[in-house]
């Protein structure tokens, strides 16, 4: 009789597919859940101990930087020139009585220097002839002169202003003899003497020697005889008229239009 075959125990039974399936899902579950509960222990915000975050700023990581409130910020100062007509050059006109156009001229010019200053400006007194005139390079510049000591006639009054025919800053210059008109004439009474504006003034000498963006101007303040009361008697108003002309310029004050005369048989001063 032959014996029955061993069966061997050892040997696993075949599983079903399913089961196995539910099997490797369990597994990943398990390892899922695993993975998670170690990230949340050592998340970012505990990985770190409070003293290695207080180190952080010295291994270099760059911090904002926070606006100082008290911290001020000081504009770079404005520079204007006042060129003196005739200073240190020669006399100008020179009155039957001996009164020197150039001394009158450095009176009024002095005087434009310190109302500048006084209101914060950098200003420049130079000569006719200066040697800083070569490239001259500020906000502003204008020339102070006036006109003859001899009786023309009953409308040699009032003042005029002239622009640099060749400039970089057309629109500037134009601005610049557009304030010095409308405040010296607001200041002085004087009136605007349009018709005896020369090629000397347009094509005066310093506007080709100072940078081509300088802005520029000359004025003649009067005429030394029939203007002369108001020149030589009362300078500080003329140097004043001149002074708002420049901050009119500097700093872009509004201009309201006004019927300005052109000529006038006698200026009319301020007291």
């Amino acid at each position: 009789m032959e014996k029955p075959e061993s069966t061997n125990k050892s040997q696993n039974p075949p599983r079903d597919p399913i089961l196995e399936t539910f099997y490797i899902l369990r597994q990943v579950v398990i390892v899922a859940v695993i993975l998670a509960t170690i990230y949340t222990a050592w998340s970012p915000s505990t990985l770190f101990s409070n003293n290695f975050n207080d180190q952080l700023p010295s291994i270099n990581f760059q911090k904002p930087i926070k606006p100082n409130p008290k911290m001020t910020f000081t504009p770079l100062p404005r520079r204007v020139g006042i060129v003196s007509g005739h200073w240190g050059n020669d006399s100008g006109a020179v009155c039957p009585d001996g009164l020197k156009e150039a001394d009158v001229n450095l009176t009024i010019a002095t005087l434009v220097q310190k109302k500048l200053a006084e209101r914060g400006i950098q200003t420049d007194l130079l000569k006719e002839k200066d040697k800083r005139l070569a490239g001259y390079y500020a906000s502003a510049l204008v020339s102070i002169h006036n006109d003859s000591c001899n009786y023309v006639n009953d409308v040699a009054t009032g003042f005029k202003v002239a622009a640099a025919l060749a400039n970089e800053q057309p629109e500037k210059s134009a601005r610049l003899t557009t304030c010095l008109n409308d405040r010296y004439a607001k200041d002085t009474g004087l009136s605007r003497h349009v018709m005896s504006i020369t090629k000397d003034m347009t094509s005066y000498h310093a506007f080709d020697e100072i940078s081509p963006e300088t802005p520029a101007a000359i004025i003649e303040t009067g005429f030394l005889n029939l203007d002369r009361q108001i020149l030589t008697q009362k300078p500080d108003i003329v140097a004043q008229g001149i002074a708002d002309g420049v901050l009119c310029f500097l700093n872009y004050e509004s201009i309201e239009p006004t019927a300005v005369a052109t000529h006038a048989v006698q200026g009319t001063p301020k007291p």
